[in-house]
């Protein structure tokens, strides 16, 4: 069935014309639950814990999914008690109808504890359109440094997976280091153990934080120029640096030498207000057009937390600044990026409230 309302457009087109995607939909699922006529769906076909902190879902998809590229993120959807979420993640692509989901399991987060502990064998998972630019085809070279952090190790491991499956790696030269607070939360170990001894062009560091350095290992600190320093000549190398903001941002200061770079936080950090030339908070006037609504909201955080605070929900996806879902219009103000701390001041501009924090009054068109 779902072949034909793929390929057949005469079939395609009389199932719109005698009823709505959504009552065709609920007529297929009762027959198979992976049944659409457009939406993305997956089945749960396995569950497996692969460090203290990370799990890997096995997702049987149908034939409406589209893949994107290694590296890129899917929107997930998934209903909990009723209600519908949205998460964002890192697809790896196991073969023709299969993918595997990689969720860190976030102490409170109510998806990630659905997605690790509660979903069962069976269960069905939506997925949105693949977005985001970091992909093998945006790398300027062939010599490549991965700095993760956390759960910023799932779309390295997405393009490495890729690598190895497609007979690419040894195109590389490739330095990974990687950043936990100790060895159990050490995700994808085996593997990447078992790339080294496979590819001589592989090199993997594991950065344990709260693990003691020995004079062998010294590094086991966050990331600083002595971890920069093991990478060779990195005026020759793509940098990929992924993770929360703080580690991205340090990242791209660290390597201001690097050929490339490119970097992506999963989440951001509150801004210190040691930064400041006083520790009083700032605020500032947010004047909403479309909705005619007035909220003061703190200068230098994000201003989609900052609205949301107020009880005011924007349209958002990735929370990351690579999905464009929360993009509005800026009619007048100054705003500053969180990451890269590059400041705007121009009118009637395209703003992504995600990852932009208020520097003066602002309008927006929201």
């Amino acid at each position: 069935m779902t072949t034909l309302l793929k390929s057949n457009p005469w079939l395609r087109l009389l199932s719109d014309s005698v009823f709505d995607r959504s009552t065709a939909d609920f007529w297929l699922q009762r027959i198979n639950p992976l049944w659409s006529t457009e939406e993305m769906r997956g089945r749960i076909t396995q569950r497996q814990q692969i460090s203290d902190d990370m799990y890997a879902l096995t997702i049987q998809c149908n034939r409406q999914m589209d893949f994107g590229l290694a590296g890129q993120h899917h929107p997930v959807f998934v209903e909990i008690n009723g209600i519908r979420y949205e998460r964002n993640y890192s697809l790896t692509r196991l073969d023709p109808q299969h993918v595997a989901l990689h969720v860190k399991h976030v102490a409170g987060g109510l998806v990630s504890t659905w997605l690790c502990e509660q979903a069962q064998i069976g269960d069905i998972i939506r997925f949105g359109a693949p977005y985001g630019e970091v992909e093998f085809p945006h790398f300027q070279s062939q010599r490549l440094a991965f700095l993760a952090a956390g759960s910023g190790i799932t779309p390295v491991y997405s393009l490495l997976h890729d690598l190895h499956v497609t007979k690419r790696f040894a195109d590389y030269q490739i330095h990974l280091l990687y950043w936990v607070s100790k060895q159990g939360e050490l995700a994808f170990f085996e593997q990447f153990q078992q790339w080294q001894a496979q590819y001589p062009n592989f090199k993997v560091d594991y950065i344990c934080t709260r693990e003691p350095a020995t004079a062998n290992d010294p590094l086991h600190t966050r990331l600083s120029a002595q971890h920069v320093a093991q990478i060779d000549t990195i005026e020759d190398v793509a940098v990929f640096a992924c993770g929360p903001s703080g580690f991205v941002e340090t990242a791209q200061s660290l390597t201001m030498n690097a050929k490339q770079f490119q970097g992506e936080a999963f989440y951001f950090s509150t801004p210190n207000v040691s930064d400041t030339a006083s520790t009083a908070v700032e605020y500032v006037d947010l004047h909403l057009t479309r909705s005619n609504k007035h909220v003061q909201i703190k200068k230098g955080e994000s201003i989609l937390s900052a609205l949301e605070a107020e009880n005011i929900r924007p349209q958002h996806g990735c929370r990351m600044g690579i999905c464009n879902k929360c993009a509005c219009q800026k009619v007048s103000g100054s705003t500053q990026h969180i990451a890269n701390k590059q400041q705007n001041h121009e009118a009637h501009q395209s703003l992504r409230i995600c990852v932009n924090s208020a520097q003066s009054d602002l309008e927006l068109d929201l």
